[in-house]
Parts: C-alpha cells; sequence; structure tokens
C-alpha cells in the first residue's frame, strides 16, 4: 500500500498508520549491539514492553527486531559451559567474585547457601527463580542436569 509521509510527502511503501511504531523507533532506535551495555538497555527495552497486558501489532514486530538483534549479538559470545545446577552456580560466583554472603538475599541465610553449594540441600523454585534473575540468565539453567526435560 501506498502512503505520503508526513515531512516529505513522498509516497512510501509501508504501514496504513506509521506514527505508533515510528514513535517506538524514535523512543529507542534499533541498532546493532556491540556490548554488555547496550544488551543490557536493549533488554530493559524487551521487558518493559513484556510486562504490558497486551502488545499491539506494532508493539509485537518493534519487540521481534529487538528480539534479533539480542539474539544475534548472544551469537557473537562465547557459550556457556554444559553445566547446570549448583555447578553452574559455583563457576558464576567464582567469575564474578562472589562469596557465600553475597546470595543471602537469594536464599535467607549463609547456611542455606552453604547446605545448596555442598549439595546438603536441593534449590527450590524460588531461588532458582531468584538466582536467574540475579546472574541474568535462564532459569532452567539452574536446573539440576539430572531434571527430566
Amino acid at each position: 500500500m501506498l502512503i505520503m509521509t508526513k515531512t516529505s510527502g513522498k509516497m512510501i511503501h509501508g504501514l496504513t498508520r506509521p506514527e505508533p511504531y515510528l514513535a517506538l523507533l524514535q523512543n529507542f532506535p534499533p541498532r546493532p549491539i556491540t556490548s554488555e551495555a547496550e544488551l543490557a538497555t536493549t533488554q530493559a527495552v524487551v521487558d518493559a514492553l513484556l510486562d504490558r497486558p497486551a502488545l499491539t501489532a506494532d508493539e509485537q514486530d518493534y519487540l521481534n527486531v529487538l528480539g534479533a538483534l539480542i539474539y544475534e549479538y548472544e551469537q557473537t559470545l562465547e557459550p556457556l559451559p554444559d553445566i547446570y545446577g549448583v555447578e553452574l552456580l559455583k563457576v558464576l560466583m567464582s567469575e564474578q567474585g562472589l562469596r557465600q554472603k553475597d546470595l543471602v538475599p537469594i536464599f535467607k541465610t549463609e547456611s542455606i547457601v552453604s547446605d545448596v553449594l555442598h549439595g546438603r540441600r536441593k534449590v527450590t523454585l524460588n531461588h532458582i527463580q531468584r538466582l536467574a534473575k540475579f546472574f541474568a540468565v535462564s532459569p532452567i539453567a539452574f536446573l539440576p542436569s539430572e531434571a527430566p526435560f
């Protein structure tokens, strides 16, 4: 379908009402992601969209564009090792220089953190959700490797 742009008066192929989509683009123009900071910023925009009760077609299209940019960037990263559950937690703690007491907000007490790390206690669904948010990884990464899929 041909439409006339407001600013140039030129006829272009496109949406019948491009204003909502253009507003999204003007608010946060999508660009290739080249750093963790840009990834975090783009992910924050995605999260804000996903928090809405329902998306318009324009918002869904915009979300798809941002998702493609995130996917493209993540393909350039070194993949996580093939470890899960508590072993992954230990690696993430080591890489980020965290100690057991740094995870008390997630587990409530340092003794629970210790029990989980030493295999005396299993992580709960609540722990998994909080760990995923804290480390910005998929919750599935904290499921035990013997978990059925």
